[in-house]
């Protein structure tokens, strides 16, 4: 386990769609060690194998007030459901924070690091999270749906608000 350097735009590894895990062994169970340790050291709720320089279909997401670590190996959308725009920000993106739709609810099938498949359902700021790292994996970047860019005084007041 160690904590990586996250790649920052415009590194291309962002925007290249990352290649299926055809074997989950030793690597692979390091790299999601890895993306933990680097997401809790930047303070991220997910992170991507591209963040950290490895162009795999391999993600995590903290899920819920537990913060449960989702790990998603090789995940695909098997369907979403509704909208909702709410701000994201992104740790390859620092200082850069912005209105974005995305679907509300979301089935995904992915494999955990024991292989077995499973499928998962989410709503709200999970399936937002899920979705977002998901996009990371098929080389989206959330810059480009973001419909307003949020200035440092809102994100002030936002951050406020929420600790009253």
């Amino acid at each position: 386990m160690a904590i990586k350097e996250v790649v920052k735009h415009p590194a291309k590894v962002l925007t290249t769609p990352c290649a299926e895990v055809t074997e989950i062994n030793e690597e692979i169970i390091a790299l999601l060690d890895d993306l933990y340790d680097t997401m809790v050291e930047h303070d991220g709720v997910g992170i991507a194998a591209p963040q950290i320089n490895v162009p795999l279909r391999v993600a995590i997401v903290e899920l819920g007030e537990e913060r449960d670590i989702l790990e998603m190996i090789n995940p695909t959308v098997i369907t979403t459901d509704g909208a909702e725009v709410d701000v994201e920000g992104c740790l390859s993106f620092p200082n850069l924070y912005g209105e974005v739709e995305r679907p509300e609810y979301v089935k995904i099938e992915a494999c955990d690091r024991e292989g077995r498949v499973y499928e998962l359902e989410a709503g709200g700021f999970d399936a937002r999270a899920i979705l977002h790292e998901i996009d990371h994996l098929d080389g989206i970047l959330f810059d480009s749906k973001i419909q307003r860019v949020l200035t440092e005084e809102e994100l002030e007041v936002m951050y406020a608000e929420e600790e009253e």
